[in-house]
C-alpha cells in the first residue's frame, strides 16, 4: 500500500469508491426502514459522489490540494437527498483539512483531514441523531487517528479505519430502535463503507480496470432516442449547453469579477440562461445554436472543469401549457426566460404532470421535478434560483429527503435570499403554498406562518409493501398495499382502493372538511373516481376532490385539511 496520496492516487481513490458503491447500490436501497419501495440512499450517495469523480476524472499532474478541493466543489453541486448531502459535507471537510498540503500527503495529513470531514458533517445537521452514516464515520475516523502513531503505516491505519466502519455500521440497530424493529442496518452507513472499501482498494493497487464513471442518469431520464435527428433532419430546438467555469487569475480580477459581462453575452448568444457564481466556479446552463462559439469565448475568463452538450431534438417534448418549460438535460422544471423582477418569487418540489400543475394553479413560480425517489440535486434547485430574478425565494421542499439539499442550494446561491420552509410532506406544501400570504414583507414572519398552515395538513399515502413486515401490530403481506400516515402503517389490504378507503376510515376523515385524492400513475381512473365516491357517501360532511396527481411510489395521497 502506498504511503503517500497525491492528485493522481486520490483520483484513483474517488474512482474506486464511486464504482464500489454503483456496483452496491441496490443493497444500499434496499436497506429501507420502511417496506415500501421508495429506498433512495444508494441512489442519492452515488450521483453525489459521481459529480464528484467527473469533476476531476481526467485531471493530470494536479496536486491533492487542487484534486480534492475541485472534487468537493462538484458534490456540494450535485447533492442529492440527505444521505448525499451529508457526503458531500464530508468531502468539503476533508478539502478544508487538505487546505495549504501541496501536491501531497503522508497518512497523519490523511488522518486530520478525515477529522476535518467529520466535524463539517455534523455542522450540517441542527441536530445530529446517532445510529447513521455520522456515527458510523466518526466513530471509524476516532478508532483509526487514535491509534495513529508516528510509526504508523498507511495499511496498519486503513485496516483499524475498516475494521471499524463495519463494527460500528452494525452497532446503528443498538442505537436507533427503528432500525431494529425493522432489521436492518443503517443505509447511509453502509453506502460509507461500500465508498471506503472501494477507495482502500485503490490504495493496495487493486484498481477494477473498469472504463471511468459516468453519473447514473437520473430516474426520470431514459437513453436518447437518435432516431428523432436523422442525416436528413434539420437543427429545430438548438444544443442545451451546460458547463461549470474556474475563473482564472490570469484571465480576471477575480475579487472585482462582474458576472454581467458573462450574462449579457449569453443572453445575446442563446436563451433559457441561467449563470451564477459560487467562489470561483460559475455554473452555466444555455441554450444556443452555436455551443462552440459560446465555449470559445468562455476560455477568456477560465477555464472548464465539466461540460455537456445535448441535442434538443433527441429529448424534446412539447411543454405542458401553464406550466413552467423543462430544461430537458436535467428534468428541471423552469422558467423558459429570466423573469420579471419580483420581491417574493416561490419554488416547489413535485413529481407527476398532475401534482405539478396542481402547484403551478396555486401560484409557484417553479416547479423542481422531484420526491420520493427522485430527490433533486442542489445544482437542480440553484438552476431555478437563477431564473427568478427576486430578492427572497420560498422554497417548499415538501419532502423530509430534500429539505438539506434545498438549505444547501440556498447556502451556495448568492443573488436572493433563500428561505427554505420546512414542509416534508406534499400535503403540508400543499397546505402551506395554498395559504401562503407575503404582504407583510417580513421573510421570517412569512415562513413561520406558512410552516405553521403546513402543520395543519395531514398527510396519508398508499402504497404496495415491498416486503413482510409487522409494522404498529398491523400485519404487513409483501405486495399487499398498505395505508399509513408518517412511519405509522394503519392498514394493509390486497386491494388497492378498498386500502385507500381504510386509510380514509382509520384517519377519521369525517372530521376534516376537506380531503384532496390524489391519484398516483399506477391507479386506474375509473377506480379512482369510484373510491371519491365511495368515500363521499360513506362521509357526507366532508368535500373529497379527486386530482390525477400522476405520482409514482404512492397509489393514492390523501391530503387531510
Amino acid at each position: 500500500m502506498t504511503e503517500t496520496i497525491d492528485g493522481a492516487m486520490f483520483v484513483h481513490m474517488l474512482g474506486e469508491g464511486t464504482r464500489n458503491l454503483s456496483a452496491n447500490k441496490q443493497l444500499v436501497n434496499d436497506l429501507n426502514v420502511f417496506p415500501i419501495p421508495d429506498g433512495d440512499t444508494g441512489d442519492n450517495m452515488l450521483m453525489t459522489i459521481s459529480s464528484g469523480f467527473e469533476a476531476v476524472a481526467d485531471a493530470d499532474n494536479e496536486s491533492l490540494e487542487t484534486v480534492v478541493d475541485r472534487a468537493a466543489q462538484a458534490m456540494l453541486f450535485g447533492a442529492r437527498g440527505n444521505s448525499g448531502v451529508i457526503l458531500s459535507k464530508i468531502f468539503a471537510g476533508i478539502a478544508a483539512g487538505f487546505s495549504g498540503s501541496g501536491k501531497s500527503a503522508g497518512i497523519h495529513e490523511f488522518g486530520r483531514a478525515l477529522s476535518c470531514g467529520v466535524k463539517e458533517a455534523y455542522s450540517a445537521v441542527p441536530v445530529p441523531v446517532e445510529g447513521t452514516m455520522l456515527t458510523v464515520f466518526r466513530e471509524a475516523v476516532e478508532r483509526a487517528n487514535n491509534g495513529l502513531e508516528d510509526d504508523c503505516s498507511a495499511d496498519e491505519y486503513f485496516n483499524v479505519f475498516m475494521n471499524e466502519i463495519k463494527e460500528s455500521l452494525d452497532r446503528t440497530p443498538e442505537l436507533l430502535s427503528v432500525l431494529k424493529e425493522a432489521g436492518v442496518v443503517d443505509s447511509g452507513g453502509a453506502g460509507i463503507m461500500f465508498i471506503v472499501e472501494g477507495m482502500v482498494k485503490a490504495l493496495r493497487g487493486e484498481y477494477s480496470g473498469s472504463d471511468v464513471l459516468r453519473s447514473s442518469p437520473s430516474p426520470a431520464s431514459g437513453a436518447p432516442d437518435f432516431s428523432k435527428f436523422t442525416e436528413d433532419s434539420k437543427l429545430v430546438y438548438g444544443y442545451c449547453t451546460e458547463f461549470l467555469l474556474r475563473l482564472q487569475r490570469d484571465k480576471v480580477d477575480l475579487d472585482n469579477f462582474d458576472l454581467s459581462v458573462i450574462i449579457d453575452y449569453l443572453s445575446s448568444a442563446g436563451d433559457s440562461v441561467v449563470c451564477f457564481r459560487s467562489g470561483s466556479i460559475v455554473k452555466v446552463h444555455v441554450h444556443t445554436f452555436k455551443p462552440g462559439e459560446i465555449l470559445n469565448k468562455m476560455q477568456e475568463y477560465g477555464e472548464f472543469l465539466t461540460m455537456k452538450i445535448e441535442n434538443m431534438t433527441l429529448q424534446h417534448n412539447e411543454n405542458t401549457p401553464g406550466v413552467n418549460a423543462r430544461t430537458e438535460s436535467s428534468g428541471l422544471s423552469v422558467a423558459a426566460r429570466r423573469a420579471p423582477h419580483k420581491k417574493f418569487a416561490t419554488v416547489t418540489v413535485a413529481n407527476g404532470k398532475g401534482l405539478k400543475e396542481t402547484f403551478i394553479s396555486l401560484g409557484v413560480d417553479a416547479v423542481v421535478d422531484g420526491g420520493q425517489s427522485m430527490n433533486p440535486s442542489a445544482a437542480d434547485f440553484l438552476d431555478t434560483f437563477a431564473q427568478l430574478n427576486a430578492d427572497h425565494i420560498l422554497v417548499f421542499p415538501n419532502n423530509g429527503n430534500i429539505i438539506m439539499t434545498a438549505r444547501q442550494a440556498g447556502e451556495l446561491y448568492k443573488d436572493a435570499a433563500v428561505h427554505v420552509v420546512n414542509t416534508r410532506t406534499i400535503g403540508q406544501g400543499y397546505a402551506a403554498v395554498a395559504m401562503l400570504d407575503i404582504s407583510s414583507g417580513d421573510p421570517d414572519s412569512i415562513v413561520a406562518q406558512a410552516e405553521e398552515a403546513g402543520m395543519a395538513a395531514v398527510t396519508a399515502s398508499i402504497s404496495v409493501a415491498s416486503r413482510d413486515a409487522d409494522m404498529n401490530g398491523v400485519c404487513v403481506h409483501k405486495d399487499d398495499f398498505i395505508g399509513f400516515d408518517g412511519d405509522r402503517v394503519y392498514v394493509d389490504d390486497p386491494d388497492r382502493e378498498n386500502a385507500a378507503f381504510r386509510l380514509a376510515e382509520a384517519m377519521d376523515a369525517g372530521s376534516f372538511d376537506v380531503i384532496l385524492v390524489l391519484s398516483g400513475a399506477g391507479a386506474d381512473p375509473a377506480k379512482a373516481q369510484e373510491l371519491t365516491e365511495r368515500l363521499t357517501a360513506r362521509f357526507p360532511r366532508t368535500e373529497f376532490i379527486l386530482i390525477d396527481g400522476g405520482q409514482p411510489v404512492y397509489d393514492y395521497i390523501l391530503i387531510l385539511e
